[in-house]
């Protein structure tokens, strides 16, 4: 079986309130269990009560044991890791995978610099923990139990992963922190630095970075998609802010194929109202006119192979 439980969905920066308690207020954190195998996939403010879950619950069979696949390391993705309970407890294994940056800096660096005394009480070589890291690029990786996981490059400010994870024909795929690629180059032949052949090969690059996008997606069961702002927001003042708008997402996923789309990376400014509006209305928007179905994430939502819909 292959399922998944969001643990946190919010995007930027956690927002506690009672104006984020139907959706949630904790950053991205996602559990996913392969059969007897756990995979986390981010660190953002919500690892906080997935750990706690986890030693009332994993804890009894014994010591944690349990892959983080980081998408990147911007600060909401990784906020929460000096928090995770399990890593102040002997026997606990945890491999930390996610992408090399582009600097030469390493995740071990990045994300034990939280674990230092000018941020944090207990220093990284204090953790109880037997923690690994792994620098992933573009790849496939075979868990050796009928899992896999593929990765794909997104188009954020930093690099950025996004992961399809499948087991007995059932997937899962993550694309967020993520927006469309688009041409950088002027188009008007009026602009003084127009220039036909890179407006040219800006255009057909776009396009293939993106159809790569939808086939990377394509057919997913549940795709779990970036989506901070509404088409008015990103085109009004959010390009190139790493993030898409309900509609791309909403067409992305119709494009593919997806069965169910889940939106995800809330806006930290929006409330429940908010969002349950907007969930009506992208609803209404698609309804009847396409098998896709789709939702706001919620914290707390699971979505399993047993049944191909949330448990």
């Amino acid at each position: 079986m292959l399922s998944l439980r969001i643990w946190g969905d919010r995007g930027s920066m956690p927002t506690p309130g009672p104006d984020t308690v139907v959706f949630g207020g904790d950053t991205a954190c996602l559990e996913v269990r392969a059969g007897e195998r756990l995979v986390i996939i981010d660190a953002g403010s919500g690892i906080r009560r997935l750990g706690d879950h986890l030693m009332k619950t994993d804890f009894k069979k014994g010591p944690i044991d349990t892959d983080i696949f980081l998408t990147h390391t911007h600060w909401d993705h990784i906020m929460g890791f000096p928090m995770f309970t399990p890593i102040y407890v002997p026997g606990t294994k945890i491999r930390i995978h996610g992408p090399l940056p582009l600097d030469g800096d390493s995740l071990e660096r990045i994300v034990g610099t939280q674990l230092s005394h000018q941020y944090w009480p207990v220093r990284q070589a204090e953790l109880s923990a037997d923690i690994r890291y792994e620098h992933l690029r573009e790849q496939l990786i075979d868990l050796g139990d009928g899992t896999t996981i593929r990765t794909k490059y997104l188009n954020h400010p930093i690099l950025c992963l996004g992961y399809r994870i499948e087991r007995d024909g059932f997937s899962i795929v993550t694309l967020y922190d993520h927006e469309p690629y688009r041409n950088v180059f002027p188009t008007d032949p009026e602009d003084p630095s127009y220039d036909d052949f890179a407006a040219t090969e800006g255009m057909l690059a776009a396009k293939e970075e993106n159809d790569k996008i939808d086939a990377f997606i394509a057919g997913a069961d549940v795709l779990i998609h970036d989506a901070q702002y509404t088409a008015k927001e990103y085109l009004g003042s959010k390009l190139g802010w790493g993030h898409s708008s309900f509609e791309h997402a909403i067409n992305a996923a119709h494009r593919a194929g997806v069965k169910r789309l889940v939106l995800f990376h809330h806006d930290p400014n929006r409330s429940d109202l908010e969002l349950q509006e907007l969930e009506l209305f992208y609803q209404g928007k698609v309804g009847g006119r396409t098998p896709l179905r789709i939702e706001m994430a919620r914290e707390g939502s699971v979505f399993s192979s047993a049944d191909g819909a949330r448990g």
